[in-house]
């Protein structure tokens, strides 16, 4: 069988998701991203018969995925694009049944998410120098993102109007379009104020308009370019390779929960639709726990 039919059904799978399903672009692109990773594996082993794949065709999709280097989660969500894919076949006769269910997907938390200890935090907060380029910048970023939680989509995407310096909060507008409430700490609120007074001023940026991070032209911030600048300052603070403004996410709401934050609050401010979601950073914890319970428990 042609790769060109897994091209084919790849498409219509895709087509199918917008048009049937109502899922939303941003939904269908990232299914797209992970099965064009499948499609450009089975053009590399000549998969021959993507309809009726045999399972020791998909273990050894699984551990090209993990000799690959992605995490377990990213491992994860390509198996359930897969399995996506799979059952549309099977909805359109294309396929019977196929040995994708067979596979059990990684356990998505079976690996502890990647978080920062407090003390490696504060070497991260503290690596910008007022040498630096962009000091005041970014260092507002690097306090923003550990005070809140915010993805950096949401980081990059905030404007100055979301902001009450005087009240200590921002308004934040996350997936879907919901909008939360996210109180900023002390030090949040100083770095950003002293980003506001001076770095914005130099860029002639007028200052109540527009997005909060801008590059020295004036003209908001990406992704990426916070992705590069969280990374810069995590190899100079001497941190592991691999952390991201997610990791700092993930650390906002570790912290949180270990100094004895309601579960259901951490929910909010991290906007969460579920709290099953939330209850995954309970397990960061676990060998603390254990520890507490052998010390302190009578038959510990």
């Amino acid at each position: 069988m042609s790769t060109a039919e897994l091209h084919a059904d790849v498409a219509a799978f895709k087509n199918y998701l917008t048009t049937e399903r109502g899922l939303s672009e941003n939904t269908v692109l990232a299914y797209g991203r992970d099965l064009a990773r499948f499609v450009g594996w089975a053009e590399r082993v000549k998969l021959t018969d993507h309809l009726h794949p045999e399972l020791s065709d998909l273990v050894r999709y699984l551990a090209f995925l993990h000799d690959e280097k992605l995490a377990s989660p990213s491992v994860a969500r390509h198996v359930v694009a897969l399995r996506m894919f799979y059952r549309y076949l099977r909805y359109e006769e294309r396929t019977g049944e196929s040995t994708v269910d067979l596979l059990s997907s990684p356990k998505l938390w079976e690996r502890i998410p990647q978080v920062l200890s407090p003390e490696s935090v504060e070497l991260l907060l503290n690596a910008p120098r007022a040498q630096d380029r962009f000091y005041l910048r970014d260092r507002a970023i690097l306090e923003l993102l550990y005070a809140t939680g915010c993805r950096a989509s949401e980081v990059v995407g905030l404007t100055i109007d979301q902001l009450n310096l005087e009240a200590s909060f921002l308004r934040c507008v996350g997936k879907g379009s919901k909008e939360r409430v996210v109180p900023l700490g002390r030090a949040a609120v100083g770095a950003i104020q002293n980003y506001l007074s001076e770095s914005r001023v130099a860029v002639n940026v007028p200052p109540r308009a527009g997005r909060l991070f801008v590059s020295k032209s004036g003209k908001p911030l990406g992704r990426v370019t916070l992705w590069r600048i969280v990374t810069k300052y995590c190899q100079r603070a001497g941190l592991p390779v691999g952390v991201s403004p997610h990791t700092l996410r993930h650390s906002f709401a570790t912290h949180l929960l270990a100094g004895g934050a309601d579960l259901r609050a951490v929910q909010e401010m991290l906007g969460h639709a579920s709290i099953t979601t939330t209850q995954h950073y309970t397990h960061v914890d676990r060998n603390r726990l254990k520890q507490l319970h052998r010390k302190y428990h009578p038959r510990g």
